[in-house]
């Protein structure tokens, strides 16, 4: 019999390579042939309607890994076995599959053997629609398509469900993304994006030191703490709090109502009083003169700025004379079920009551192309472009979700090319498909909720949540593990993380709140940093555990660098649980240490860095115990962590060159030196 490992449905199942993935498939599915054995699923109704649920059948017994939405801004994962455990907002579906073949070799009692292979589903967009998937408690595997919308109706939508599978998960994930590039025309892979220079320097960011509080006088002092400890940023966020607002509901005098700060307003694209010299003990006369001085007394060499996608939380001020040119109006947030039915957020919940200053589609390159060229003239040399995703739910009237921000995603990556250098955008509170599925230029963008200070049960959550979003957003942007603090409980924790992630290293210290030690081990003397090749993602075998809630289970993330491995192992067990999850035991009963294995072979495609001269072992080094192995690619050593402790391994492939024998490995003193050789 000849298997084909392109999906179709027969007699109501859809099968992939021979296996049946889901039965009891409605005859209104579609199935339509992609390239490369992958495919698209979609349906029918009889009814036209801006927005569909379509059952695509029964899914049982996999073990599967969700990336969904559990609010408006961000993904995290969740764990499973059945279509019942699928949640709403579901962004991304991988099955774990057994592919048997029947092998009579006269010795063994056992004819079958097992091969794993992986099962990919990723709802994407077709059209004007947007897709997402989700479980029933009957096991029901649905697609959610909709346009946000009323007028934009469908009846029949054709590739709304992508599907492929792979024996290489990673592989997996990343072919699908070129085959979707490449079929779509909406967003590029990775690979085609032009990195910004940021990411290799060490950098700052104003926001957890200072919060909209932040002024020249608090930025300066805050340049000469790191100056005065030897370790200076090179790049700088000037984040939220520079900007010209005003909030109409506010009234002097009286106590702030929960929900107006998010109705603040833009009112100019220019800098505020503080930044100038009417402003308070300013001590520079613009915006302009402030850059040029903090670039040439602390050698800073790329200055961001912060800005919402609407110019500000609540958008911009229709009054306003200097708004009045792009025509905004006020218009109330929509948000689509699948929001709702997850976790409420408090901001498109207070814009709902009052409103955003949204700026015409047609008049929106333009905001965005004066403002930028604004700030370029005063020296800013890129954005982090903050509060993404509200577009979904003002698409209402304007072709709906995903025709609104596709529009607003070009003119902010024309905008951002014409006017900076290097593709200076950082994207963030971006996690929906609408964005993700448009990014055709934009290659950083935040990969997770941010990184709180005071919150103690949000750490754990933090680092693991980055590395599964990983697998998806790491194939058409460089992801961003956000700041952290270097004096913190966790600092080494997220330290460690950030040094394997292959992303930018920044802080966001208070001024002479540092742990240099900690900063030493991640910045080199000039400043840069020694980044990996690759997003920072989960080994083969922890993409199915729970390494937060399962109380077993460690994370171990690997990457890849010039001529070597690492594998960074983090306990993330009982010090929080995901959110939308009840724990099913106290976090007091879990382990005080939790024990691992460590191997070669989760390090995937050590075999591109190893040389034509590899023979197969290993040397493995600890960083933290200072031990030094040998190992066969497939041997591996044990490992045991306390919560929220963890451990980095370079794994470098031993070379052997005629009578020699040997490995390349690095100065233990420097956590990066263990990432990356140039």
């Amino acid at each position: 019999m000849t298997i084909t490992a392109t999906p179709c449905v027969k007699d109501g199942c859809l099968m992939v390579r021979g296996k049946v993935v889901l039965t009891q498939v409605p005859n209104n599915i579609v199935v339509s042939q992609g390239s490369s054995g992958s495919a698209f699923l979609g349906a029918t109704s009889a009814i036209p309607s801006s927005r569909h649920v379509f059952t695509l059948g029964v899914l049982e017994g996999y073990k599967l890994l969700c990336l969904f939405r559990f609010k408006i801004w961000w993904m995290i994962p969740r764990y499973g076995e059945s279509g019942s455990e699928i949640p709403l907002e579901t962004q991304m579906l991988l099955l774990e599959a057994r592919e048997e073949s029947a092998i009579d070799d006269g010795i063994s009692s056992d004819s079958a053997t097992e091969n794993t292979f992986y099962i990919l589903f990723l709802p994407v967009l077709d059209g004007e629609f947007r897709t997402s998937l989700q479980g029933t408690p009957e096991n029901e595997l649905q697609f959610c398509v909709e346009s946000g919308d009323a007028n934009v109706q469908i009846s029949q939508i054709l590739e709304p469900v992508f599907i492929n599978s792979g024996d290489n998960p990673f592989e997996l994930i990343k072919n699908s993304i070129k085959i979707l590039g490449k079929h779509k025309g909406t967003f590029s892979h990775i690979e085609n994006k032009k990195i910004p220079a940021h990411l290799d320097w060490f950098g700052w960011c104003t926001w957890d030191a200072f919060y909209t509080e932040v002024n020249p006088q608090v930025i300066k002092q805050g340049l000469q703490s790191f100056s005065d400890g030897g370790c200076s940023p090179k790049f700088l966020i000037i984040d939220d709090g520079w900007q010209d607002t005003f909030n109409e509901f506010r009234k002097e005098g009286e106590p702030l109502v929960e929900g107006t700060q998010f109705a603040t307003r833009l009112v100019d694209i220019k800098e505020n009083s503080k930044f100038k010299s009417s402003g308070s003990d300013a001590g520079c006369n613009d915006l302009h003169e402030f850059i040029d001085m903090i670039k040439e007394k602390y050698g800073l060499k790329y200055v961001y700025v912060w800005h919402a996608l609407t110019g500000y939380w609540g958008g911009v001020l229709p009054s306003s004379e200097a708004m009045k040119k792009y025509n905004p109006k006020i218009v109330y947030p929509v948000q689509s079920p699948g929001n709702i039915g997850n976790m409420r957020d408090v901001i498109p919940d207070s814009l709902e009551e009052y409103g955003v200053g949204i700026i015409d589609p047609q008049k929106i390159f333009d905001f965005y192309n004066d403002l930028h060229s604004y700030l370029s003239s005063c020296g800013v040399d890129g954005v982090k472009v903050d509060a993404q995703n509200l577009i979904e739910t003002l698409g209402s009237g304007y072709g709906g979700r995903v025709s609104l921000t596709r529009q607003y995603q070009q003119a902010l990556e024309q905008s951002t090319s014409r006017n900076f250098k290097d593709n200076n955008l950082i994207c963030c509170m971006s996690h929906n498909s609408d964005s993700i599925y448009s990014s055709k230029k934009s290659a950083v963008a935040r990969a997770s909720e941010d990184f709180m200070p005071r919150e103690p049960t949000f750490q754990t959550l933090h680092v693991a949540s980055v590395a599964f979003n990983s697998l998806l957003l790491g194939e058409i942007v460089v992801p961003d593990w956000d700041m952290f603090h270097s004096k913190h409980d966790t600092a080494e924790f997220h330290g460690v993380a950030r040094a394997i992630g292959g992303c930018a290293v920044y802080v966001s210290d208070k001024p002479g709140n540092h742990d240099f030690e900690i900063l030493r081990r991640l910045v080199l003397p000039d400043g840069s940093i020694l980044r990996a090749r690759h997003a920072g993602r989960p080994t083969r075998d922890c993409l199915f555990r729970d390494p937060v809630m399962d109380g077993k289970s460690l994370l171990k993330i690997w990457n890849l660098n010039k001529l070597s491995g690492v594998v960074g192992v983090f306990n993330c067990q009982g010090a929080g649980n995901w959110p939308l999850e009840q724990a099913t035991k106290d976090m007091a009963t879990t382990p005080s240490s939790i024990s691992g294995k460590v191997s070669p072979c989760d390090v995937e495609f050590l075999e591109e860095v190893a040389g034509e001269n590899w023979n197969g072992d290993c040397a493995v080094y600890a960083f933290n115990s200072g031990s030094l192995s040998k190992l066969p690619n497939n041997g591996h050593i044990n490992v045991s962590l306390a919560t929220l402790k963890c451990e980095t391994y370079t794994i470098s492939p031993i070379r052997v060159s005629k009578s020699t024998t040997f490995c390349v490995l690095v100065n233990s003193l420097r956590v990066s030196n263990l990432m990356n050789l140039h």
